[in-house]
C-alpha cells in the first residue's frame, strides 16, 4: 500500500482527535469557568419588600403627625408666653369686662360680628365639642367663650360640605369647642374666644389650629377658669337651641358698655355672674 495512503488516514485520525479534544476542552472550560445557576430566593425578597413598604407607610403616617405636634407646641400657652395667639397674623383682641348677664328675652348691641365678648345670656351654650346644625342665639354662644371655649362660626353660603367637614373634625367631641353656622358672616370662617377673633377664608388655613391651641382653655385669657361647658338641663337644649336672630338688635338692646337702657340700671347686683357661671 502506498505510504501516502497511510499518511492520509493518519491525518484524518489526528484531525478527528484534535476536534474531539477541542470540544472536550471547551466543555471542561465552560464547566470550570461558570458557576452553577442559583435559584432566586423570591420569598425572601418579597418579605424584604413588604417590610420596607410597612416602614414607609409608618413613616408617611407618623412623621407628619409628629411634625404637626412639634409645630403646635409653639402655640401652647405658658407662664412665659401667656397668649401665643398674639403672634398669629390677623388676630383681633378687645378687652371686655366679664359677668354681665341679660335675660333670655333681651338682645345685646354687639360691637363685632360674630361677637367675642361683652354682655351675654345667663345661660351658656353647650360647648362640649358640639357641632350645631343650625345657627344659635348669639347671647348664649358668647357666654361659652367666657368659660374658655373656642367657637368656630361659618357662613353657610360660603363654606362647602368638604370645608365644613374639615372644621367639624376639629370640634366634634372635643370639650370646650363648639361650631355653628352664622348667616351673613363677612368671611367664610370666623373663630372666637373671649376677647379674641380670627377670620379666615379657607378651612385648611393652619392659623385655625394655632388659634385653637393658643386659646382653648387658656387660663390667662378668659375670665371664668374652671367653669363648665356642659348642658344645663331644662335651660339649654343643644338639640334644639334658641335660634339666631339676624335682625338688628333695635333701640332697646343692651349696650356694650354695660350702661343703662331707658334710664334703668342694666346689670343690677342680682344679675352679676356668680363665680364659675
Amino acid at each position: 500500500m502506498p505510504s501516502g495512503s497511510n499518511n492520509g488516514r493518519s491525518g484524518k485520525n489526528t484531525g478527528a482527535k484534535s476536534s474531539k479534544a477541542i470540544k472536550a476542552a471547551k466543555k471542561s472550560g465552560t464547566a470550570r469557568g461558570l458557576p452553577k445557576q442559583r435559584q432566586v430566593p423570591w420569598p425572601l425578597i418579597g418579605g424584604a419588600v413588604a417590610v420596607l413598604a410597612l416602614i414607609a407607610m409608618i413613616a408617611v403616617n407618623i412623621v407628619p403627625k409628629y411634625q404637626d405636634q412639634q409645630e403646635l407646641a409653639a402655640w401652647t400657652p405658658s407662664e412665659s408666653n401667656r397668649d401665643p395667639s398674639l403672634a398669629i397674623d390677623g388676630v383681633v383682641t378687645i378687652d371686655y369686662p366679664a359677668g354681665q348677664h341679660v335675660t333670655e328675652t333681651q338682645r345685646v348691641a354687639y360691637d363685632q360680628s360674630p361677637p367675642f365678648g361683652g354682655p351675654h345670656d345667663s345661660i351658656w351654650a353647650t360647648c362640649t365639642g358640639t357641632v350645631y346644625e343650625q345657627a344659635v342665639r348669639t347671647e348664649n354662644m358668647v357666654h361659652s367663650l367666657e368659660h374658655g371655649a373656642v367657637w368656630i362660626a361659618y357662613n353657610p353660603d360660603l363654606v362647602d360640605d368638604a370645608a365644613r367637614d374639615t372644621l367639624a373634625a376639629k370640634v366634634d367631641g372635643r370639650t370646650y369647642m363648639m361650631m355653628s353656622p352664622y348667616p351673613g358672616l363677612d368671611t367664610p370662617i370666623s373663630l372666637q374666644s373671649w376677647g379674641h377673633q380670627l377670620k379666615v377664608d379657607n378651612a385648611d388655613d393652619k392659623r385655625i389650629d394655632h388659634f385653637i391651641e393658643s386659646l382653648r382653655l387658656n387660663q390667662y385669657t378668659y375670665p371664668e377658669v374652671g367653669a363648665s361647658c356642659s348642658t344645663i338641663p331644662a335651660s339649654f337644649d343643644p338639640a334644639n337651641p334658641p335660634p339666631f336672630d339676624p335682625s338688628a338688635p333695635g333701640a332697646g338692646a343692651v349696650p356694650m358698655d354695660g350702661g343703662t337702657v331707658d334710664g334703668s340700671e342694666q346689670f343690677p347686683a342680682d344679675m352679676q355672674a356668680p363665680a364659675g357661671s
